[in-house]
C-alpha cells in the first residue's frame, strides 16, 4: 500500500495480484523446481573451457537447446532461467527456445540483474546494478512469454564483514527490483545469497543469514512488495568452503530452517535454494534433508539449481552431437533426484565420482 494524502492505494490491482500468485504457484508444484541456465557468455565459457569446445554463440545456443529439448523435461522441472541471449535464440527448428519451455509446460524465467559491482567504503563488498531502464526490460520479457524473474546479490562472512550498510543497500536494491517486476508481471525471485567463501562456522552463516533475510523482509515490507507473488531464492546454511568443521546434512538441514523461520514470512510463496558450490550430490542430499526436517516449515521448499543440474549434462554432452540423447538421460536423471528431494523422498543413489565433486568456485560470479 503507498500512502496518498493520508489514504492508502493498493500497489497492484487485485487482477495483478492473482496472476503474480498462480505463476508463483505453478513454478512451486510439487516434485518440481528451477534449472538456473542463466549463466552469462563469460560463465559458461569456463564450463565450456572444461570439455574442450569453443565459446561461442553457436556453441551455446546448442548446449540450451539441448536442456529444453529434453523429452518430458518439465516432470521434474517447473521453471527455467534464462540469459538475455537465450531468450532471443532459436531451436534448429526455427522456433524459439522460450516457446519451447512453454510447450514442454515449464515457466520460463529471466535474469534482470547486470552483475555485483564494488559498493565504495567497505571492506571488498559489493552491490547489484541493472535498475536503469528495468521497468522496460521487464514489459519486453513479460510480453516475450516470462513469467518471472531473477536478481542475485551477494554478501560475504568475514571479520567485519558482512556491513550495515552492505546489508541495507543489497536489501533495498532487490526490493525495488521486486516492485519493478511486479508492476509488469513478472514473479520476482529475490536472491540474498551469503557466500560460502571463507573458513566461517555454520553457526556463524546462520547468523548473517538471519541477518540477510531480516534486512531484506523489512525492504520488500517498506517497498509494497506483495509477498505471496514472489519467490525466495537462498543460500543453504552451512559452513565456510575451507572450514574444518563441515557438518552432516540434519545439521545444515536443522540450522537452515531455524534461520528461515525466523526470518521469512509465511506468505512468501515458496523457497527456491540456490547450489551455491555444492556438489550435485550433496545438494539434493541437502535438499531432502531439509524437507524432512522436523521443525514447521509453511512454505514450499525446492532448488533452483544450475551447476548442480548441469555439470555432468555438461561433462557427458562435450560438445557433440552424439552425446546429446546421453546428455539428456543425466539431466532427466538429476532433476529427478532432486524431485524427489522436495518432497523429502530421495533414497541417494550411486554416487558417480564427477557428481560428488564440489562445484565450488571462488567469488563466484554469473
Amino acid at each position: 500500500m503507498a500512502q496518498v494524502g493520508g489514504a492508502y492505494k493498493k500497489a497492484l490491482s487485485k487482477e495483478q495480484e492473482d496472476e503474480l500468485r498462480a505463476i508463483a504457484k505453478k513454478i512451486m508444484t510439487p516434485g518440481k523446481g528451477i534449472l538456473a541456465a542463466d549463466e552469462s557468455s563469460g560463465t559458461i565459457g569456463k564450463r565450456f573451457q572444461t570439455i574442450g569446445i569453443e565459446n561461442n554463440e553457436t556453441n551455446r545456443r546448442k548446449y540450451r537447446q539441448l536442456l529444453f529439448t529434453t523429452p518430458n523435461f518439465a516432470e521434474n522441472i517447473s521453471g527455467v532461467i534464462l540469459y538475455d541471449e537465450t531468450f532471443r535464440q532459436s531451436a534448429d527448428s526455427g522456433k524459439r527456445l522460450v516457446d519451447i519451455i512453454i510447450q514442454q509446460g515449464a515457466v520460463p524465467g529471466i535474469k534482470l540483474d547486470l552483475g555485483v559491482v564494488p559498493l565504495a567504503g567497505t571492506l571488498d563488498e559489493g552491490t547489484t546494478q541493472g535498475l536503469d531502464k528495468l521497468s522496460e526490460r521487464c514489459a519486453e520479457y513479460k510480453n516475450g512469454g516470462c513469467g518471472f524473474a531473477k536478481w542475485r546479490n551477494v554478501l560475504k562472512i568475514g571479520e567485519h564483514v558482512p556491513s550495515h550498510l552492505a546489508l541495507m543497500e543489497n536489501a533495498n536494491v532487490l526490493a525495488r527490483y521486486a516492485s519493478i517486476c511486479q508492476q509488469n508481471g513478472l514473479v520476482p525471485i529475490v536472491e540474498p545469497e551469503v557466500l560460502c567463501d571463507g573458513s566461517h562456522s555454520i553457526e556463524q552463516c546462520q547468523k548473517v543469514t538471519e541477518m540477510a533475510l531480516a534486512y531484506q523482509y523489512k525492504a520488500l515490507a517498506d517497498h509494497h512488495v506483495f509477498l505471496e507473488g514472489t519467490l525466495l531464492k537462498p543460500n543453504m546454511v552451512t559452513p565456510g568452503q575451507s572450514s574444518p568443521n563441515q557438518v552432516s546434512s540434519e545439521e545444515i538441514a536443522m540450522a537452515t530452517v531455524t534461520a528461515l523461520r525466523r526470518t521469512v514470512p509465511a506468505a512468501v510463496s515458496g523457497i527456491v535454494f540456490l547450489s551455491g558450490g555444492q556438489s550435485e550430490i550433496d545438494a539434493t542430499k541437502n535438499l531432502n534433508a531439509i524437507n524432512i526436517c522436523p521443525l514447521l516449515k509453511p512454505w514450499a521448499l525446492s532448488f533452483s539449481y544450475g551447476r548442480a543440474l548441469q555439470a555432468s549434462v555438461i561433462r557427458d554432452w562435450g560438445g557433440k552431437d552424439e552425446n546429446i540423447e546421453k546428455a539428456q538421460k543425466v539431466l532427466l536423471h538429476r532433476a529427478k533426484a532432486n524431485g524427489e528431494a522436495q518432497l523429502g523422498k530421495y533414497a541417494g543413489e550411486d554416487s558417480a565420482a564427477a557428481a560428488a565433486q564440489s562445484l565450488f568456485v571462488a567469488n563466484h560470479a554469473y
